[in-house]
């Protein structure tokens, strides 16, 4: 579980290394996961999540309430944060 989106859920994808000779070997490829500490003005407290940079442009759009409401309603948010909405 280490390596999952707290909000999306994106997780680590399988995929083929493709050498010059068209020799193929699996490899995995990773989201772009990174520590982040968010403020929720609603709930006046700071949250620490891990999430993908794609979701950071959409918080720093949308703001963090929003985001974490429609992950709910999606289904996509993680267990650990389902009290904040």
């Amino acid at each position: 579980m280490a390596r999952i989106c707290d909000i999306t859920g994106k997780k680590p994808i399988v995929g083929n290394n493709v050498s010059y000779a068209n020799n193929k070997t699996k490899r995995w490829f990773y989201p772009n996961l990174q520590r982040k500490r968010f403020y929720v003005p609603e709930q006046d407290i700071w949250i620490p999540l891990k999430v993908c940079t794609s979701i950071i442009r959409t918080i720093n759009k949308k703001g963090i309430y929003a985001v974490l409401k429609e992950a709910k309603q999606k289904g996509t948010l993680s267990k650990q944060y389902h009290w904040l909405v």
